[in-house]
């Protein structure tokens, strides 16, 4: 019997036990609790189906809660307490061994759809009960109208018989007659509502036009009018009411006396309010929803001409860090806490704080001086975190990065102000986090466009946007043409030729790199194999092949593929391994272990050489250099600048000179980069340089270009 018990089935029943004592005192239904309770079970039962599915169907929990109403379920109180047995009991009892936490998010989806569907089957169920009303209403006052003209007896057997409020005045207002049914709508005094005057039953809430409707009745002007009206009862709480005003006329056809019809929308109201709160806060800490903030946003920017407004958004630094260590549940009182602190932040008129989701906080002000209150609320959030929050027994130092956006109303939309203030805080994150940054157009531009081009980057390799450069490597002694850097360029369909510097470490952070760096080695060693099939026929091939340099990335070097793709695109060429170099920076070879150096070492052994690039700008040991399977060095352009005009700097000499001699006793070659000047290459020709490149030479070109250099050398 226990195992029973403790089966899915078992639990599932004691879930269903559950619901049905926390709502059957709430209940319209003539049945008895274990009665009500076997109505439950088939509902349960599909809760927890609801709960078990691969993917969530919200029609199917809406029906569960349209059902509810079903079962004669129609106080809103039955679906708050079901939907408080729902959070704390289904899961328990219906979801088994499986993630929790994925659980538990399903069972929020599943109590936000029961919700709307009670509220809809509720609203139906209603519509229906007052076209009922309405029907009764009419005939009531018809029946109403007749009696005062026929019978009296048979006037008070409807009027007091009827199931919605009626009350009858004068023309004055003065309350003459009421039923019932509308006494016990106002609190069950009937000397409090006969004999009062209808104009004092304002109310706040009232909209304009109830009262113009008023003085157009009892003028005679109109026959009849419908209003939802609030009313004070006598004991200060209130009462909300579909109100609907008719006009009786005597049998000669003039105004005579005014009756109202009431239903009591009370209930109902406050329903719709708690689906509204619900659907407009977040549900951890309270605090206005990503919703509710948009509408304020946004009414906040459709202010008038002189408004302003002032928006921080803050993400919190680290946060990450606690829920992988201490957990969600921990990560949730401390968001919990943090919302509280920022609540106490924006407390003056016209401010406001929301949660976005995650750990996303925006706060929001406006006032004609939001220049100073934005930077003022900012402030105070960064001071309200300083202090230590306890969680779990660890005082948990928590620091936030916060983006301010402000400035005047009607110039941007709700959204644009939003990635705005998200740009401004990644930009207060990348600069070390616990500050906060104000928005700069110019390096929102510079974010989006940076963003676009990221978005763009695997389409654009598809499209075949990317077209390479080369800029030719001139030996020094001879001044011929040896080979070409191969440089890439994106051609971007609004932004024309984009230079590897803007786009190669977008390529890098989306992993793209490695597509793309695969595409421009293809490429450059077919170029290169037509460069040495023209030499061929043009009887230019005494100098030795054009060799082509390729760039590799770091992320490359660290791709298990890099060998076997090179050896792929060398074989499928027809290209000697001897006619290409592969330029790998120095500082991705700083404290390169084994494992890092073995597919070059590969390489190098195959007959591939590797080129050591922008020598001198990091910090390697030079004794490194011996075991590097590198076989040039390619010094960096700041070395040579000095050597721009006669005489050169000594100093960059002595250093060029020492890196030369150093080179050579290695057996490597060198190569210089950024030679703008003739007076350079005399001076890197006498220093003993192998190779450079640069604008004195040749600025990056189509590959024909090169080829006509290399044939003009070779025929002299």
């Amino acid at each position: 019997m226990s195992g029973e018990q403790d089966g899915p089935e078992g639990r599932l029943r004691r879930f269903a036990t559950i619901w049905s004592r926390a709502i059957f005192p709430v209940t319209a239904t003539s049945l008895t609790r274990p009665e009500f309770e076997q109505q439950l079970v088939p509902l349960a039962r599909r809760l927890n189906g609801a709960l078990q599915e691969r993917v969530f169907d919200a029609a199917e929990s809406q029906a569960i809660g349209a059902a509810l109403v079903g079962t004669h379920c129609t106080d809103p109180e039955a679906l708050s307490r079901t939907l408080d047995c729902v959070e704390a009991y289904l899961v328990l009892y219906c979801g088994g061994e499986g993630p929790q936490e994925a659980l538990r998010a399903r069972s929020a989806r599943i109590q936000h759809a029961m919700a709307a569907g009670f509220a809809q089957a509720l609203r139906e169920r209603t519509l229906a009960e007052q076209e009922a009303i309405s029907r009764a209403a009419l005939s009531a006052r018809s029946a109403v109208a007749e009696a005062l003209h026929a019978s009296e007896a048979r006037f008070r057997a409807v009027f007091h018989g009827a199931a919605i409020g009626i009350g009858i005045a004068d023309l004055d207002g003065t309350v003459l007659e009421v039923n019932d049914a509308l006494i016990r709508m106002f609190g069950g005094l009937e000397h409090q509502l006969r004999g009062r005057n209808v104009g004092e039953w304002t109310h706040p809430d009232d909209s304009p036009h109830v009262w113009k409707l008023y003085e157009e009745l009892v003028r005679g002007e109109r026959e009849h009018y419908r209003v939802e009206k609030a009313f004070y009862r006598p004991d200060g709480t209130v009462l909300w009411t579909n109100l609907t005003v008719s006009l009786l006329r005597d049998a000669d056809g003039v105004p005579q006396y005014q009756l109202a019809l009431m239903e009591d929308t009370t209930e109902r109201r406050l329903l719709n309010l708690r689906l509204r709160y619900e659907a407009t806060h977040d549900a951890l800490t309270g605090l206005p929803n990503r919703t509710l903030f948009f509408e304020r946003l946004e009414k906040a920017l459709a202010a008038g001409a002189d408004a302003r407004f002032g928006l921080c958004y803050l993400d919190l630094d680290g946060f990450k860090t606690v829920n992988d260590s201490l957990g969600h549940a921990a990560g949730d009182r401390l968001l919990v806490e943090v919302a509280d602190r920022l609540q106490s932040c924006a407390t003056a008129p016209g401010e406001m704080v929301a949660r976005l989701g995650g750990d996303e906080f925006v706060a929001l002000t406006t006032g004609p001086d939001t220049e100073t209150e934005v930077d003022e609320l900012a402030g105070r959030i960064m001071n309200a975190l300083a202090t230590p929050i306890r969680v779990d027994g660890r005082e948990l130092t928590v620091r936030g990065s916060i983006g301010i956006v402000e400035g005047p109303a009607g110039e941007r939309g709700a959204a644009e102000v939003l990635r705005s203030a998200d740009i401004t805080m990644y930009r207060a994150k990348s600069a070390g986090g616990n500050r906060y940054e104000l928005a700069d157009p110019e390096a929102d531009a510079r974010a989006i466009t940076r963003h676009g081009l990221t978005t763009a980057l695997p389409a654009a390799l598809e499209r075949g946007e990317f077209f390479i450069e080369y800029q030719p490597l001139v030996h020094l002694a001879d001044g011929s043409v040896r080979g070409a850097e191969a440089l890439v360029r994106w051609l971007h369909p609004q932004h024309g030729v984009i230079g590897p510097d803007r786009f190669i470490p977008l390529a890098e952070h989306t992993g793209l790199i490695v597509p793309l760096g695969r595409w421009v080695l293809a490429e450059s060693v077919r170029q290169a194999r037509l460069w040495e099939a023209r030499a061929t026929l043009d009887g230019a091939a005494a100098a030795g092949p054009l060799r082509v340099n390729v760039n590799l990335s770091p992320m490359q070097l660290t791709h298990p593929g890099l060998v076997a793709d090179t050896v792929d695109i060398l074989e499928r060429e027809g290209l000697e391994p001897g006619a290409l170099c592969l330029e790998v920076t120095e500082s991705a070879l700083i404290g390169a272990d084994d494992d890092l150096l073995k597919p070059l070492r590969r390489l190098a052994e195959m007959g591939v050489d590797i080129a050591l690039d922008d020598f001198g700008t990091g910090y390697s040991n030079l004794a490194n250099l011996r075991r590097l399977p590198v076989s040039v060095l390619k010094l960096d352009r700041s070395f040579t600048q000095g050597m721009q005009h006669f005489p050169a700097d000594p100093v960059d000499l002595k250093i060029v000179e020492g890196i030369v001699a150093l080179a050579h006793s290695l057996d490597l070659a060198v190569t210089v980069e950024g030679v703008e000047t003739g007076a350079q290459a005399d001076q890197l020709r006498e220093l003993g340089c192998d190779t450079a490149q640069g604008w004195y030479y040749a600025r990056p070109g189509p590959p024909d270009r090169l080829h006509e250099l290399a044939l003009a050398d070779a025929t002299g």
